[in-house]
């Protein structure tokens, strides 16, 4: 997440703001000397909070009190945010069927437990890298017994030497 700096009283660049006081209301547009004598004669600070505004909109508020609110706020957003967490399932292309069926298990409860996605990777190594042909066939095998289970969020794209396909769980 980006930090945000807040110009405060003689930092703001404008020379013409809208000003707007502590109770929310909208005072006007005034020059800057002008909201800062405004500002200064109740005690608060005037803080710009729309700097890409025309003119800039500025708040009259106590900064540490404001300053407070909006960490209160970000970290509300930040806990609401719902982290995906994305596992990762490696095949080999000389993979025999029945091991494809016991990881293809593992990542259908991987996906039936929460809803991360499944990354899964094909490796390539040494000349199987060359013969994607060969890479896509394991793909396709594992894709086939996950079929009804989930989607492909990405489709199965080469990453270096491997074969990779992100998947999560069908949504209804």
């Amino acid at each position: 997440m980006q930090k945000r700096f807040w110009r405060v009283g003689r930092h703001i660049k404008a020379e013409v703001v809208r000003v707007i006081d502590e109770n929310g209301k909208q005072l006007g547009i005034f020059p800057l000397n002008q909201a800062l004598q405004i500002a200064e004669s109740k005690g608060l600070d005037l803080v710009e909070i729309v700097p890409d505004a025309d003119p800039p909109v500025c708040r009259i508020v106590d900064f540490g009190k404001f300053m407070y609110e909006q960490k209160k706020k970000e970290k509300e957003m930040r806990k609401a945010q719902k982290e995906i967490e994305v596992k990762e399932m490696r095949f080999s292309p000389t993979i025999q069927d029945r091991d494809i069926d016991i990881k293809v298990r593992k990542i259908e409860e991987w996906l039936t437990e929460d809803s991360s996605k499944v990354k899964v990777v094909v490796l390539g190594k040494g000349r199987e890298a060359l013969h994607e042909e060969v890479l896509m066939k394991t793909m396709e095998k594992v894709i086939r017994n996950l079929e009804g289970v989930v989607q492909i969020e990405k489709p199965p794209y080469k990453e270096g030497r491997n074969l990779v396909a992100v998947i999560s769980k069908k949504r209804k």
